[in-house]
């Protein structure tokens, strides 16, 4: 099983809101039973950022995590909401 982390700046608001958008869609493209979702805020995360499998923030992240980190952002906006999920997709698809 997939580990995804969604991650904003406290871990409670825009979290939240993907969140519930993710959960659609992974129920939608039947991918519930693949992947495990966790919330928190980026501070917490920092050091962790390895024992995800896929990473979504909706914040700005540090340099040293950003080549791991999926922008969530698009989710909020609705601009680029399909490339993301491409990349969503291809880290959950990852072996």
């Amino acid at each position: 099983m997939k580990k995804l982390l969604i991650m904003c700046g406290t871990g409670i608001a825009t979290s939240t809101v993907v969140k519930g958008k993710v959960e659609q869609w992974l129920k939608d493209n039947n991918l519930s039973q693949e992947v495990k979702i966790y919330q928190s805020k980026v501070s917490d995360e920092i050091g962790r950022i390895d024992e995800y499998d896929v990473v979504l923030s909706t914040t700005l992240v540090p340099d040293k995590i950003k080549d791991k980190v999926i922008d969530g952002v698009p989710l909020l906006t609705g601009i680029g909401v399909d490339s993301m999920y491409d990349k969503v997709l291809a880290e959950i698809k990852r072996e």
